[in-house]
């Protein structure tokens, strides 16, 4: 294995559910509920300092994995410090498309999960601002869950007065 998830076993312990490095790039899964404790240590640390999160998008693997497993929130990290990089995956179940919001760990989170509710209707507990980004307001459903009707009709809105 490659030598940051080596670490994160080591310091994030039961955390990290799975990892694996593929063509140089590593990633770990981590457990919801230590979501946030992982993320801040990922930037804190004087081995990791991850100081940039790259991006931040989600993956609906419905159909194909078990409902508990539906979605992945991931992460994508980058150290302008130590020139590595690193992909955290979140698992997030169907039943509680929800997870900690991390815009308190990086402020550029902040729009990325905006998209993230908006397209897939994923929730980000604690987010400052959590409203549609891309959509307006009254579009009904998330257009990226692939078990979304895209023949479905939504409401009309008019220009303001």
């Amino acid at each position: 294995m490659g030598r940051l998830i080596d670490l994160c076993k080591q310091k994030l312990g039961g955390a990290v559910l799975s990892a694996h490095e593929q063509h140089g790039d590593e990633t770990v899964v981590i457990r919801k509920d230590a979501m946030l404790t992982a993320l801040r240590w990922l930037r804190d640390d004087n081995d990791t300092k991850f100081d940039f999160m790259m991006d931040l998008t989600a993956v609906d693997y419905f159909g194909t994995r078990p409902r508990d497993e539906r979605f992945e929130v991931v992460y994508h990290l980058f150290s302008l410090t130590h020139n590595h990089r690193l992909r955290v995956k979140i698992p997030v179940a169907e039943a509680d498309p929800a997870v900690e919001s991390a815009a308190t760990v990086w402020k550029a989170a902040d729009w990325f999960e905006r998209e993230v509710w908006d397209m897939y209707g994923i929730v980000f507990k604690g987010h400052p601002n959590m409203k549609r980004i891309l959509l307006y307001e009254e579009f009904e459903g998330h257009p990226l869950r692939k078990d979304y009707n895209i023949r479905k009709r939504q409401p009309l809105i008019g220009p303001e007065n």
